[in-house]
């Protein structure tokens, strides 16, 4: 078949790249989708069972670090655009291991985007590379004020330290080499298939297994949290409509401190599950704050509004229930990922392939 477009999407087997991978597979027929994933701790190809065997689908298993394997995957598929998505992206992980975090984040964005110069040449005018970015790169908010486009940046972590410099660097290619490029920096995002190690996915687990929620500091650090699917819908448009050389913020216009969402995730859970109003909270137990951990973050998304005309379809509550919902029902993709049993649903589907 002769594809319209041909789209590489990286870190497609993780939590906001399935996302991605699907929308962009169902809702665009005519487009070749390639999902390139390293399948490290948090890309889980069973995210994606419900569309492998869709024929505008392929998945490559690759290091985004290997630029040999980077200019062959190039040089095979000869993309007209790329979504990069594949990021190492837990803070606390970070703090242990900074290292990573600066070879994938800030080493790999800059392979792909060699790989693209050298693929695209002079003749760019209709390719695009879609960075995915965050807003942590800006730092930490007081009690007022947002972050909006012309923020400065000011990382706080290894991992945003990496994200930021990753940011400078898809910038520089496009001021350099005329790269066509956008880039959003989007607020935490939450929804069905996160790896269990980020602050929804674990406490659910946890409320329904009777286990101690651990709440950093006194849970007074405030987030703006945005609904995946609606972010994925947000790099749709900014992908296929944003003006090369632009920033756009994606923000989910739902501020809320730890403590209270927690609160409210205990009571979503309890009144699910039938138990007794007000149980799960007493789970609640206050630890050691992080190093350097960001006091408020939040997110102008007026530009995107103004520009494209985005603006997220669910309000918090309603994509937190959803979200519950989803966790509950599934406690099979739950089970294999927390015994680590998903790492092999790649040598079950693509070793005979």
């Amino acid at each position: 078949m002769a594809y319209k477009k041909r789209i590489l999407i990286t870190g497609g087997a993780g939590f906001i790249g399935s996302h991605l991978v699907r929308h962009f597979v169902n809702t665009y027929s005519d487009y070749l989708i390639v999902n390139l994933d390293a399948l490290t701790y948090a890309g889980n190809l069973e995210n994606l069972r419900d569309i492998e065997d869709k024929p505008n689908y392929r998945f490559v298993k690759g290091d985004i670090t290997d630029l040999i394997f980077i200019r062959q995957l190039f040089r095979d598929h000869d993309f007209d655009g790329v979504l990069h998505c594949a990021a190492e992206s837990h803070v606390d992980r970070s703090i242990e291991d900074p290292l990573i975090f600066i070879q994938t984040n800030v080493m790999g964005t800059a392979a792909l985007l060699q790989a693209c110069r050298e693929q695209w040449g002079e003749d760019m005018g209709d390719k695009r590379f879609h960075h995915i970015s965050t807003d942590e790169v800006f730092g930490s908010l007081g009690s007022e004020g947002f972050f909006v486009e012309t923020t400065p940046y000011d990382p706080r972590s290894p991992y945003s330290a990496s994200k930021a410099g990753s940011d400078h660097l898809v910038r520089a290619f496009w001021h350099t080499y005329g790269l066509p490029m956008v880039i959003s920096n989007c607020s935490n995002n939450y929804g069905p298939y996160q790896f269990p190690e980020k602050l929804i996915p674990l406490f659910i687990r946890n409320i329904t297994l009777g286990k101690p929620l651990p709440v950093y500091g006194q849970g007074v650090n405030v987030r703006d949290w945005l609904y995946v699917e609606d972010h994925v819908r947000a790099l749709d448009l900014i992908f296929h409509k944003g003006q090369p050389g632009e920033t756009y913020n994606i923000g989910g216009h739902n501020e809320w401190k730890n403590i209270d969402l927690i609160r409210l995730l205990c009571d979503i859970v309890d009144n699910k599950t039938g138990k007794p109003a007000g149980t799960s909270q007493q789970l609640i137990t206050f630890v050691k704050d992080r190093a350097g951990h960001d006091m408020r973050y939040a997110i102008d998304a007026g530009k995107i509004k103004a520009d494209l005309g985005w603006v997220p379809s669910l309000t918090f509550e309603e994509g937190l229930s959803k979200t519950v919902d989803w966790y509950l029902s599934s406690h099979e993709w739950l089970e294999s990922v927390t015994s680590g049993d998903y790492l092999k649903y790649y040598e079950q589907q693509y070793s005979n392939r």
